[in-house]
């Protein structure tokens, strides 16, 4: 599946989420256009409401559908979301919200691991009923093979008694000396994990402890997972003061390479179980290009958020070209695709898709008598 933008709001102020102007930023699909836009918006508006404009969407949407053309001359089935309207409304007996979000990143709602499609709780409140946008697939996917498992995690309430508020007001030195409480926005009352948190390699699953993952949730994914034969472990990032999502921190390549970033490097007692196998981690690169447009809230690293498409093919942005180097040397064939008007939806390349199906097998690829790698 690969996402769109259109019918896409700006995502409003919530207890999981403080938008903010990326004063940095300019303006533009690319977001390097205007430089210092951002900082005369934030100066003198402030944060929006309602429906993003119409180019940017045009912008977005173009550079989603040149992804989804790259993926189907590869062989690729492409299935995209259906159109829904997300101006309106939200409102349950816990919460209410102006307007939800988009359906750019399926990759944050749902997950494939063996044979079950996973439906994540997501710990945003304009994203509640973002899975709809896909669920009409996922139902045609359970009709069509009997082999199927379809499992949807608990909802939350999204109650404020799910959040911590406070978390908000702490400074960066206050959030440094908190790093190993593993803290953040969200509390530990309910289950809750986007599936963005999770990667899979064979028959183990990594879940990363963050602002959009909790502890229960990773506990609730272990026990279900666990009678199907996949193991969940926790991973954890210490110098990452606002965690979310881990494929802008940890993104595993081929059996034995992980691209890792510089600035977040795992906790060497959840990297045990990699060198113990002899896999390697290599630094993805400072980004050739950091800017972002104005409204978008992820950081300077969605440049390694790469889509490996094979074990020796990875779709990465067309300008950063430094990682392309590095994957190069890897041995990899790197599919040049621009993507930075995407940007501003709250991902990249990797963010924007969600893998149906795979030609790949449950491989355990770090029980004890699994190989270890030497070379890769």
């Amino acid at each position: 599946v690969v996402g769109h933008a259109t019918h896409a709001q700006f995502p409003p102020a919530q207890p999981a989420m403080l938008p903010t102007i990326n004063i940095e930023g300019g303006s533009g699909g690319a977001g390097n256009e205007h430089a210092g836009a951002g900082a005369v918006l934030a100066r003198e508006i402030g944060w929006p409401l309602g429906p993003k404009k119409k180019s940017v969407i045009e912008r977005a949407n173009a550079e989603l559908d040149g992804l989804a053309a790259v993926l189907e001359a590869r062989g690729v089935v492409v299935h995209r979301p259906e159109v829904l309207d997300w101006s309106m409304p939200l409102e349950t007996p816990f919460f209410r919200v102006a307007n939800m979000y988009c359906a750019a990143c399926p990759r944050d709602v749902l997950a494939t691991v063996g044979n079950i499609v996973l439906e994540a709780t997501m710990s945003r409140r304009d994203r509640y009923f973002e899975v709809h946008a896909v669920r009409r697939l996922v139902r045609e996917l359970w009709r069509r093979d009997s082999g199927m498992l379809w499992k949807a995690a608990p909802r939350p309430s999204m109650a404020d008694s799910m959040y911590n508020e406070g978390w908000w007001q702490l400074s960066t030195k206050e959030r440094y000396a908190r790093m190993h409480d593993y803290s953040f926005c969200i509390t530990n009352d309910e289950p809750i994990f986007d599936a963005a948190d999770m990667v899979r390699i064979g028959t183990d699953v990594f879940v990363q402890l963050s602002m959009t993952c909790n502890a229960a949730g990773i506990e609730w994914l272990r026990r279900e997972l666990a009678p199907h034969g996949v193991r969940v472990h926790t991973v954890r990032f210490p110098y990452d003061l606002a965690p979310s999502h881990l494929d802008c921190t940890f993104v595993p390549l081929r059996p034995g390479l992980v691209l890792t970033n510089p600035e977040r490097p795992i906790l060497e007692e959840d990297a045990a179980m990699f060198r113990a196998k002899g896999w390697r981690f290599v630094d993805a690169p400072q980004p050739n290009n950091p800017s972002r447009p104005w409204a978008s809230q992820s950081s300077k690293w969605l440049s390694m958020n790469v889509l490996s498409l094979s074990p020796t093919t990875v779709v990465a942005e067309a300008e950063e070209v430094d990682l392309h180097a590095v994957l190069e040397d890897e041995g990899f064939e790197v599919v040049k695709v621009p993507f930075r008007a995407v940007y501003e939806f709250g991902g990249g390349l990797h963010c924007a898709t969600w893998d149906i199906c795979r030609d790949d097998g449950p491989v355990d690829w770090f029980h004890e008598d699994s190989p270890t790698f030497k070379e890769n």
